[in-house]
């Protein structure tokens, strides 16, 4: 490691301070700081010293992300082997984890290759240093779209996420809402029949007979019945998003960003919570005398497994910059989500999938939520403050 740091500051010389090439410092920064430690250090004042920054946050949530990933490339290649003739008796582990991987790892190539080059472009123009941000969304982009989704969709919708979504609010930090979903919305509102259907869930479902990828949600939507156990929905051995489909995968990573204190639990928790208490009030309906349909009747505990409500919950509404800050605010955020993703896949069968929605509408009313918090703490110490000064006044 020794030659390597050698060679990497003899090829940074000439991008020092007052050298020729010191306008395109950042990008190189950028690849030291991701081989090593930043050697920029305080110089001056008390510090709290903590071995925690964002590279090693964001290198945690990659990990945790690792297990709903290696499920996504082995499912991605099952769903489609499983239904051809010639697999009949069985499909071999390597071969469907191979053709999910050929579909799946160009997604991500791309993904990295546009979104860091456009912020590498942004951070050269503002002369500011690359943050690690995007090595999360990168991932997280490709991750929650369709297989067979064409890469230049997948391009554009990186290109808006990055600037429109996260850029233009200032970079890392400064965004308003998560990045990775907001390149999925764009893609689902842009391309909608790459992004919905019976079809484009399932690896070349278009180009070969009898293959279908109807997912449960567009199947219950549909007012269909559902040909999966509780166990295959919880498991993840069902039609979906690359890597949101596996409940088990996605509890894993939450074990890990809970226990490293990277994700909040009070977040995952509650949202849950909210998604539970609306499944139950739709599943009462009956017993009052009203009728519902296919998805007020599915269980309730079927709702909190199926589609990407568990991914969204975990490795995006858990997002530190587009949630909320305060203790209590994250409570009612997280439960908020929750609610509102089950209410908006019963009530509007055209959007089956509604994390997506809950979690960028509570991003905007994230920092609403945070002001009335704080405001009641105030409100409620000057009412102790009043208190107090009365009676001190009655004392004296």
């Amino acid at each position: 490691m020794e030659w390597i740091r050698q060679k990497l500051d003899k090829f940074k010389e000439p991008f020092g301070k007052g050298e020729k090439f010191e306008k395109y410092a950042p990008a190189i920064n950028a690849l030291d700081t991701f081989l090593y430690t930043p050697n920029h250090t305080t110089q001056k004042g008390a510090h709290v010293r903590d071995a925690v920054d964002l590279k090693r946050t964001m290198i945690t949530v990659v990990l945790a992300l690792v297990p709903a990933l290696i499920f996504g490339m082995w499912n991605g290649g099952y769903q489609y082997l499983h239904q051809l003739p010639e697999y009949a008796d069985g499909v071999p582990f390597m071969e469907a984890f191979m053709h999910g991987a050929w579909k799946i790892l160009p997604m991500i190539a791309v993904s990295y290759g546009v979104g860091l080059g456009i912020e590498f472009a942004f951070a050269i123009f503002r002369g500011h240093e690359v943050n690690e941000g995007y090595l999360v969304t990168g991932l997280l982009i490709p991750m929650i779209m369709p297989i067979d989704i064409p890469l230049w969709m997948v391009a554009i919708s990186v290109v808006f996420a990055v600037v429109i979504g996260k850029e233009a609010f200032g970079g890392t930090g400064m965004n308003i809402l998560n990045p990775a979903l907001t390149a999925r919305a764009f893609a689902f509102f842009a391309y909608p029949t790459y992004m919905s259907g019976n079809k484009v869930w399932v690896s070349e479902a278009y180009n070969v007979d009898g293959v279908s990828g109807e997912t449960i949600l567009g199947s219950l939507a549909s007012g269909n019945d559902v040909a999966y156990s509780a166990m295959d929905m919880f498991s993840g051995i069902i039609p979906g998003s690359i890597a949101e489909t596996s409940t088990i995968c996605v509890l894993a990573g939450a074990l890990l960003l809970v226990l490293t204190k990277v994700g909040s639990w009070r977040i995952i928790l509650s949202s849950f919570i909210g998604a539970a208490v609306m499944a139950l009030i739709f599943n009462a309906l009956p017993n009052m005398g009203i009728e519902g349909n296919a998805l007020t009747n599915f269980p309730w505990y079927q709702h909190l497994i199926v589609g990407g409500l568990s991914f969204g919950i975990v490795f995006m509404a858990t997002d530190p910059v587009s949630a909320a800050q305060t203790l209590k605010g994250k409570w009612i955020y997280g439960f908020l989500i929750g609610f509102f993703a089950v209410m908006i896949r019963i009530f509007n069968p055209a959007y089956p999938e509604g994390i997506m929605l809950a979690i960028l509408l509570m991003n905007v009313f994230a920092p609403a939520i945070d002001h009335y918090v704080i405001q009641a703490n105030i409100n409620r110490r000057k009412k102790r403050a009043v208190s107090a000064s009365g009676q001190i006044k009655t004392a004296v």
